[in-house]
């Protein structure tokens, strides 16, 4: 029996820079330093859609290897792992070249941000639930947008030294090692266990249940597009370094407290409004970014997408628990390969589209108009 934690605002903090390690930066740092890479390189979008997909790829089979319960008794080390391998590998992107190679890279990238999302989450919520502050969940998720924001610093302070993507991956596979650091002296615990686990029933599908895994698995489409692509939008119309890193920054920064903004929201009118009404948000910032003239689209772009795509995420796994209460693993693990899915498919379209179009602006308006359809089908699912 693993007691809980004296002190849950540690745990909660170390999931933060867990967090911000292993998907802030170790996920998404790909896409402010993609631009400077197709530019040196000579990446097409298509190209740059086959490595932001091997990543993904990576993440869903990451995820459902995770979900199996293998690991129990052995969560913290395998979060120390993952967030080392994550450290290791984006090393591994600066010394790298080629698709082939870039792809393989961020494949198993995905996979240890899967790896430490699922068991550091098993560690730290487990620990906020035994000690009934569920609040400190906020803190956690805010490490995906704190990552974000350190990862639009550190490639904004490379430009501004005339250093260019090999450097920037070197600096993230640094920033990673120090994150790494920290973790080992904030998660000291593996998760609280009590008792002796409980069988799940089986997923039932239920319209409702189809409903919200079809919503979960076109915002994974639609949302990816715009974080995968949303800096080289910017490149495309020359807003200039600094700009790039005002985008992504605000994007990160907003990102951070976007749990706390919606959270009023969501006690107020549960987690299928909030979420229809999330996708529903993203949509205008996606559509933003490419029909408003820059800097005005961009900027609102990455506003709204990091006010969103966070708690997005959240939600569904809400709303997929309250349908089915008695399967959370199981609904989780479904969701998750619905999004996954999503998630594998939107740059391989939107690099396509790129390619054929020479812009990314209708591979973002088919983003913005399936985030729409998430909202609809989102929405209809609230009756069961």
């Amino acid at each position: 029996m693993n007691p809980p934690a004296s002190s849950p605002v540690r745990l909660a903090l170390g999931g933060l820079v867990a967090m911000a390690i292993g998907m802030g930066i170790g996920r998404f740092i790909f896409t402010p330093i993609l631009p400077g890479m197709m530019s040196d390189l000579g990446l097409t979008p298509g190209d740059a859609g086959i490595i932001a997909s091997a990543n993904y790829v990576g993440y869903l089979l990451g995820a459902v290897i995770a979900g199996f319960g293998w690991a129990s008794g052995i969560e913290r080390p395998l979060v120390y792992l993952s967030l080392a391998l994550s450290a290791a590998l984006c090393f591994a992107m600066s010394v790298s070249d080629g698709v082939i190679m870039f792809s393989v890279v961020r494949f198993f990238a995905g996979m240890a941000s899967a790896f430490m999302l699922v068991f550091t989450a098993t560690i730290v919520f487990s620990h906020l639930a035994a000690t009934n502050r569920q609040d400190l969940q906020a803190l956690h998720f805010g490490g995906v947008g704190t990552g974000i924001a350190f990862s639009s610093l550190l490639v904004a302070f490379c430009s501004a030294y005339g250093l260019g993507w090999r450097e920037d991956w070197i600096g993230a596979a640094i920033l990673s090692t120090l994150g790494l650091l920290a973790v080992l002296a904030l998660i000291r615990q593996g998760p609280v266990r009590n008792g002796s686990a409980v069988e799940e029933e089986p997923i039932t599908w239920t319209p409702a249940f189809i409903k919200i895994n079809i919503a979960y698995g076109i915002f994974g489409f639609g949302y990816i597009i715009t974080a995968t692509f949303i800096i080289a939008i910017v490149r495309t119309s020359h807003g200039g370094a600094w700009m790039e890193a005002l985008v992504w920054l605000l994007t990160g920064a907003t990102g951070a407290v976007s749990v706390w903004l919606w959270t009023p929201l969501l006690r107020r009118v549960g987690p299928f409004v909030a979420l229809a009404l999330g996708c529903a948000v993203q949509a205008i910032g996606v559509a933003a970014s490419v029909v408003l003239p820059s800097p005005v689209g961009p900027l609102l772009g990455g506003v709204l997408l990091g006010l969103t795509f966070i708690v997005i995420t959240a939600f569904g796994f809400q709303a997929g628990r309250v349908l089915l209460p008695n399967a959370p693993r199981r609904v989780m693990a479904v969701m998750t390969a619905a999004f996954g899915i999503g998630q594998i498919i939107g740059p391989l379209i939107a690099g396509y589209l790129a390619n054929i179009t020479g812009n990314f602006t209708s591979a973002t308006l088919v983003a913005a108009a399936g985030l729409v359809v998430a909202a609809l089908f989102a929405f209809s699912a609230r009756t069961q």
